[in-house]
């Protein structure tokens, strides 16, 4: 599966890339917000990209970072978006801006966002809010620290409990079992197990 082409960008028009890699000129279907971050006709650049194979057709999909295209994978989940409309979504909202409204709930504002409208705006929040698969950046636009129990916050989400105030229980469980010897000396497995009941607990209070 291919994850991302780099090459020389060929071509750039409304929601289309084109870029040569060794004299294989790709046509990548990418969001126009995309586009902006990519580099200019004829300059070398990297698109990373995700491949639609159906009986019927097959699509290249291409996003400017890795972080764009989770966003447009997180996108997909929600009921009736497809990848077309996921791209329209992303035209004209860059993907922090995305995240700030789904992470805030702001319905009102996400409504505003061409292609989504009332109906999709209020799916979004539901299958979306506080379930994204990419991190948030924080006010300096630096990338937040990855927990070591991503697995166990990915298990609560799964389950249906807010990622945040997850990653909240958690962070204020590890904090209370930080002073217990028997924790400190325990296989990665264990702790993880130990906090996950926990944070079940926790979370239902």
């Amino acid at each position: 599966m291919f994850n991302s082409l780099s090459g020389i960008i060929t071509g750039k028009f409304p929601q289309k890339l084109y870029i040569d890699t060794h004299g294989i000129e790709w046509d990548v279907t990418c969001p126009d917000s995309a586009l902006e971050n990519l580099p200019d006709v004829g300059c070398e650049g990297r698109v990373y990209v995700w491949m639609q194979h159906t009986d019927n057709l097959m699509n290249l999909y291409g996003f400017a970072s890795d972080r764009d295209r989770s966003l447009f994978f997180d996108l997909l989940k929600v009921d009736g978006i497809g990848p077309k409309g996921a791209v329209k979504i992303m035209n004209n909202i860059t993907t922090d801006q995305m995240v700030a409204i789904l992470e805030n709930g702001d319905l009102g504002l996400l409504e505003k966002v061409p292609g989504v409208g009332k109906k999709t705006a209020a799916k979004m929040l539901l299958q979306l809010k506080g379930k994204l698969t990419l991190e948030s950046n924080n006010s300096t636009g630096s990338k937040k620290t990855a927990s070591p129990y991503a697995d166990v916050i990915s298990a609560l989400v799964d389950m249906g409990y807010d990622k945040s105030k997850a990653a909240d229980a958690i962070e204020k469980i590890v904090g209370q079992l930080s002073a217990d010897e028997t924790f400190a000396k325990s296989g990665q497995s264990q702790k993880e197990d130990l906090i996950f009941r926990r944070a079940i607990v926790e979370l239902a209070n």
